[in-house]
């Protein structure tokens, strides 16, 4: 093991202690952006403009008639920006517009004195429009050509070749949605300026030195007049990376003008309708196997739904390319990414950032084929996992594939999968309109960022005179545990009780130029930044340390506060007098790490961090409803710095792919009406998010064992985004319940979300031995239904054909 691997004896890492904010959150004292404003003085509260329309020309903007609303103190627009009016980072999202490119674009900004005042004064704001055509869904977006950004492909081997040569080639494509974030806090900034024009934002961000950056340029001014702090989120999952950085702008921008503190938090469905979700996809393939069902060739063209502006998709294409194999060997391939330009929100980051999107494709192109192959998808899924000495198509080798291979065996024995199998297909024969399914599906995914400058990080360690611990670090803390990590790591490296040390919230004049909390590497970045810094300053000690302990000096090693009978209160308190500096900034940078982004080649990611899940559903014939009867899980997270913390981060992560794959149905207007581009599923009324009743009735979660991960700090894995794709699992169980409604043999295709209606479908197809297309007329006039309601008509469902072309 290396060095930044080693784990002392008696480590305070690798305990499993409750989240360091547990109390707070329960009780309702934790703090957040938005829990600061009854503190602080006068503040004004923005609501924004909102234009009804997905594409329009704004021809006329009259604010006067605000001011005519009591409380009104100011209407912000372009006029009043005295940077650069935007509020990306690609020069494509202008914060003030004047053309409107989706539903709910705001126009302006009103001040007031109330929020009910602000609200007010923006209805009286009179706004004209000239609407413009629009581009809702991916498909008017193929079909027009309506693309932005890059166009990257990864090769490797010759396709064309690998798919003559194989014995099956089947195509066919897939539509998968996108999702919601629907953090429990939505976006929130709260700005004041100080006596001498420099800003103090509070911001609910994950990537606040950028926030910083952005605020900076709109107004005109250097980082160095910028502060941006993030207490905690109440939530992020990627929905924070980019987002926030606008709205703190027009906070800042309000405050400055103003001279009072700006208040800007959406409500629900602001924050619905303004924000980005995750990417939508359209996958188009071709596959090709060998007569034993081994994986020859795959050709696959990518195409998101990007939004309105770049954004993150470019990178978010990037990652879902170089996931599209998943956990797969597979000699030639060809995969093709585009970024479709729509009339929607700017689709952004996502839990997974595209790796589950591209995951998804070859998990269902192996659910779909495996029938047709007259195999057993779990064996055909395990007969093509990765083995040593494998590479990725980008020409990654996949190190510890043995762990990928363990971890299945382990879930296989620890669910009883093979028993549980047989005794399925018995209840199956037995049950005409009740159906079982059990499904075994693996992750493999890399942890980094693909831009490689990003890889880094820093972090302040303050050691006071009478022993006791600050850290300030560059990640930010959203609910999932980085500052219980980082408090660990601490006090293990420095060698003194938990309680010794405390963590100080996140701000940019503490930890300057940091990498959003974001690819599942907070823990791995900024622990090693804490760990870097914390040796400093034992480096410092241990002369002190020996002088009065007679230790040698290579020797001295704190354990519990304590070094030969000598505490560490004393040590500290006797370098102070030496004159001995007692605080350090840590500095961390992954090492290894190479990625050419013109060619799609390289080592981008530290390490792949692995996982299996098996999944049992049951599925009612008459409506396609379903249950979760059993999940059991292994996953790989090295050797755990906190094991509750990562226990609860793959339960969380598990459920919340299970709401993307099978409940969370967004829905835009992409009819020819007035409400053309108009989200229809704007609450949790109309949004459906995971519950109680969605939960497996048996969850098994277990850590793989034996797992080190030499070269990451004390030998963890990343944990944040690789759980989420377990949820595959839920979807091919569905898939083989739908199937067996129908003859032995059947291919059933599967929308994604996998709704009980897409469910219903699919097991319809089944039972007349068919195709699972939708039936005629659909989604379009759907079918008059014997009795009940009718269903709804989808209108961005999967689509799939699928033809063994050497029939």
């Amino acid at each position: 093991m290396t060095a930044l691997s080693d784990r002392p004896p008696g480590a305070t890492v690798g305990i499993p202690i409750e989240h360091e904010a547990a109390a707070l959150h329960v009780t309702g004292e934790a703090l957040y952006t938005d829990d600061l404003v009854p503190h602080t003085k006068n503040v004004l509260h923005a609501w924004p403009v909102q234009a009804p329309h997905a594409h329009a020309l704004v021809t006329r903007l009259e604010t006067a008639p605000a001011y005519d609303v009591p409380g009104v103190v100011r209407v912000l627009t372009a006029a009043d920006v005295p940077g650069h009016n935007e509020a990306g980072v690609k020069g494509d999202e202008p914060l003030f517009p004047s053309e409107v490119m989706f539903w709910g674009h705001a126009i302006c900004w009103v001040l007031a004195e109330t929020l009910e005042a602000a609200r007010l004064g923006a209805a009286a704001v009179v706004v004209d429009y000239e609407p413009l055509p629009s581009v809702i869904t991916l498909a008017e977006a193929i079909e027009q050509g309506s693309f932005q950004g890059g166009q990257p492909t990864i090769t490797r081997g010759d396709v064309e070749a690998g798919l003559a040569a194989s014995a099956h080639v089947f195509s066919g494509e897939l539509e998968l949605a996108g999702q919601e974030h629907f953090y429990l806090e939505t976006h929130c900034s709260l700005a004041q300026v100080g006596d001498d024009g420099s800003l103090f934002v509070q911001s609910s961000t994950q990537h606040p030195s950028e926030t910083q950056e952005i605020v900076a340029e709109v107004l005109g001014i250097h980082s160095h007049q910028v502060v941006v702090q993030c207490l905690r989120m109440g939530g992020g999952f990627g929905g924070k990376e980019m987002q926030p950085h606008g709205f703190a702008a027009i906070a800042a921008l309000g405050a400055r003008l103003t001279g009072r503190p700006v208040r800007l938090r959406l409500n629900r469905t602001q924050d619905i309708t303004m924000s980005g979700k995750r990417h939508g996809f359209h996958a188009q393939w071709r596959v090709g196997f060998d007569p034993d069902g081994m994986l020859q060739a795959l050709d696959v063209t990518l195409t998101s739904d990007g939004g309105w502006s770049l954004d993150l998709s470019e990178p978010v294409m990037a990652r879902a390319l170089c996931h599209v194999d998943n956990a797969y060997w597979i000699p030639h391939v060809r995969a093709n990414g585009r970024i479709a330009k729509t009339h929607k929100t700017s689709q952004t980051a996502f839990r997974g950032f595209g790796g589950p999107q591209g995951m998804l494709v070859i998990e269902d192109i192996l659910g779909r084929c495996a029938p047709l192959l007259g195999l057993d998808p779990a064996d055909l899924r395990s007969r093509n996992l990765y083995r040593d000495g494998h590479t990725t198509p980008y020409g990654q080798p996949v190190r510890h594939a043995e762990r990928l291979s363990r971890t299945w065996e382990q879930v296989r024995a620890d669910s009883d999968f093979a028993a549980r199998t047989a005794a399925i297909e018995a209840f199956n024969a037995e049950h005409e309109h009740v159906k079982r399914g059990l499904a075994i599906t693996p992750v493999k995914f890399g942890i980094a960022f693909n831009f490689t400058a990003f890889n880094q990080a820093g972090a302040l360690v303050h050691v006071y005179k009478d022993g006791s611990v600050l850290i300030n670090h560059g990640g930010t803390e959203m609910g999932q545990g980085l500052h219980t990590k980082m408090l660990q790591v601490a006090a293990t490296t420095l060698g003194v009780p938990l309680a010794k040390v405390r963590l100080a919230p996140t701000r940019t004049d503490k930890v300057p130029n940091t990498s959003a909390t974001a690819a599942s590497s907070g823990a791995d970045l900024n622990g090693g930044a804490i760990k870097n810094a914390c040796e400093q300053i034992l480096d410092r000690l241990r002369p002190v340390a020996a002088k009065v302990t007679g230790v040698p000096e290579a020797e001295v090693r704190f354990v519990d506060g304590v070094v030969a009978g000598v505490s560490w209160d004393e040590i500290v308190r006797l370098a102070y007098f030496d004159r001995i500096q007692l605080w350090a900034a840590g500095y961390f940078r992954t090492s290894g790490l190479h990625w050419d982004s013109s060619t799609m080649t390289g080592e981008p990611f530290k390490y792949f961090a692995y996982g299996v899940a098996a999944a049992e559903v049951e599925v009612d014939g008459f409506t396609g409803a379903y249950r979760t009867r059993r999940v059991d899980i292994v996953h790989d997270v090295g050797d755990s710095l906190s094991p509750l913390v990562d226990l609860g981060q793959i339960e969380g992560a598990f459920v919340q792919g299970v709401g993307w794959l099978t409940l969370e149905d967004l829905r835009w207007d992409d009819g020819d009406g007035e409400s053309r581009g108009r989200l229809a599923t704007q609450a949790a009324s109309t949004y459906k998010l995971p519950s109680f009743s969605e939960m497996p009735e048996v969850f098994n979660v277990s850590l793989l064992r034996n797992a080190a991960e030499d070269g990451a700090v004390y030998g963890s894995k990343a944990v944040g985004e690789p759980p989420l794709m377990l949820a595959f699992s839920v979807r091919e169980a569905l898939r083989q319940a739908a199937a067996a409604f129908g003859p032995r043999g059947v291919s059933v295709a599967l929308a994604s979300p996998a709704t009980p209606e897409a469910v219903f479908w699919a097991l319809d197809a089944a039972r007349a031995g068919r195709d699972a297309s939708p039936p005629e007329g659909y989604p379009g006039d759907v079918p008059e239904q014997p009795e009940g309601p009718p269903l709804r008509p989808r209108s961005e469902r999967a689509q799939h054909e699928l033809e063994d072309l050497d029939a």
